[in-house]
């Protein structure tokens, strides 16, 4: 029989076993910023223009020293 191939991402992944509390406390230590946009239109006229920005992360990281 064949082995099966595994891709080098799925073997990083295989290994990785992270809590949601590990990806929530990477998260907030480190920081992420989200940004996107959003255009409805009708007819090749715009008609509503929505851009969202948000940055997540803890208190204290955006506190200077």
């Amino acid at each position: 029989m064949k082995k099966a191939r595994v891709s080098k991402a799925q073997k990083i992944l295989a290994e990785a076993d992270p809590s949601l509390l590990d990806l929530v406390d990477h998260v907030l230590n480190k920081g992420v910023f989200i940004e996107g946009e959003v255009i409805l239109g009708l007819a090749d006229v715009d008609l509503v223009y929505l851009r969202l920005s948000a940055l997540l992360c803890a208190a204290d990281r955006l506190a200077r020293p």
